[in-house]
């Protein structure tokens, strides 16, 4: 179970998600990662391209600084490691399956969260667009490739994800194992 938490560290480090667009206008691609504390391009302008292109269609500025859930997630994930730390020590399978069960709702509400976020900022276009297309909306997939006019969107987890899942693993073969 300490082995579980302290992954969970990593993910102070590394994205939780990825999103990637192709268009003709950005050939070798531009990006975002999002982190738990920050979202950020791929490369050193992508976040400015990206909202010059959200821009164009009337989305709203991508503003980290204006996303209140950069600043809640990491304290979630120090509570996460913290409590994960204490029941390692403490030894209680009850406690233990709490965490597991409380670690699988916050991940729910994560994602719930980012589909609303993306819901907002693909449906909720300014009327003062330069472009419009009657009927178009810009959300990006949650997960997997979309075409949204000559950008193909890309979302993808990031390895901060994939460390969680294994924590998640971790924790639950930690509460298996102890019976």
């Amino acid at each position: 179970m300490a082995v579980a938490a302290l992954l969970l560290g990593l993910v102070f480090i590394f994205p939780i998600w990825t999103i990637d667009m192709d268009a003709p206008q950005y050939p070798e691609g531009i990006g975002m990662e999002i982190s738990i504390n920050k979202i950020e391009g791929k490369s050193k302008n992508d976040l400015q391209n990206i909202n010059g292109l959200n821009h164009y269609i009337g989305m709203k500025e991508i503003n980290p600084d204006s996303i209140p859930e950069l600043k809640i997630m990491p304290w979630i994930f120090a509570f996460l490691i913290a409590s994960g730390l204490g029941i390692a020590i403490w030894g209680n399978r009850t406690a233990l399956l709490i965490w597991i069960i409380l670690f699988i709702l916050l991940a729910i509400a994560g994602l719930v969260d980012f589909y609303l976020w993306s819901y907002d900022y693909g449906h909720n276009l300014s009327d003062d667009a330069a472009i419009k297309v009657p009927g178009m909306t810009y959300q990006p997939p949650i997960i997997g490739t979309k075409e949204l006019l000559n950008i193909t969107a890309s979302s993808w987890p990031g390895i901060g994800f994939y460390i969680s899942l294994v924590s998640m693993g971790l924790a639950s073969y930690a509460f298996w194992s102890s019976k």
